[in-house]
């Protein structure tokens, strides 16, 4: 037996294969909080959206359905954050609130609907990309960053004039960072100050419009 485990490893090594030690083998951890903050953004906008298509197509129950249920969901998300921006999500959700009675009469407008929806999902992704900055590095968390910054740009996109210009320009060189950062090493740990810096302004500009 022991010459045939000889001879399977002198044939393996001639064939060129190396053997490979398991310590070498990096163990990954899941980023569970960062999936959680972004699942949770990513309903609370969807049912939003939901709301506005309601509306748009006429359909007066599904529009209520949607706007409660949203305002909920943004409200639980308020309710749960400690940053600066709490006040900021928790005025959208009275603004969203107050629509709620219109929309039950018929007499909510789609752009009233729309705008009052694009602040809101300004205030939700500005709030979350607070969250993911609160601790340790960026670099692990390029992905909710980035979906989030999106997030902040559709509801800039949507409300439009010179907020939105200003806005997205402030995103979209935030965004720029966050490329680098996702090449990880070196590239990545020089580039994390310019880009916390980065994502500052984004969010001091979203508190300046909210």
């Amino acid at each position: 037996m022991k010459k045939i485990v000889v001879s399977l490893a002198v044939s393996l090594a001639a064939a060129g294969f190396a053997p490979i030690a398991s310590a070498a083998l990096p163990v990954l951890a899941a980023p569970a909080a960062q999936n959680t903050l972004q699942t949770s953004s990513d309903s609370t906008a969807a049912l939003l959206d939901k709301a506005v298509a309601a509306s748009t197509s006429g359909d007066k129950a599904g529009t209520v359905k949607a706007l409660q249920a949203g305002t909920t969901a943004l409200e639980t998300e308020a309710k749960s954050s400690t940053g600066s921006l709490k006040d900021k999500l928790l005025a959208q959700v009275g603004n969203l609130k107050k629509l709620i009675p219109l929309a039950q009469s018929g007499l909510l407008k789609g752009d009233v609907l729309q705008k009052a929806v694009s602040l809101a999902k300004t205030a939700l992704g500005a709030n979350q990309i607070e969250k993911l900055m609160g601790g340790g590095n960026l670099i692990s968390k390029v992905s909710g960053l980035t979906s989030n910054l999106n997030l902040v740009k559709t509801g800039l996109s949507a409300l439009g004039g010179s907020n939105a210009s200003t806005g997205n320009s402030l995103v979209t060189t935030a965004l720029g960072g966050l490329s680098k950062l996702s090449k990880g090493g070196v590239v990545a740990k020089a580039a994390e100050p310019a880009v916390k810096g980065q994502l500052d302004s984004v969010l001091g500009f979203v508190k300046g419009i909210l």
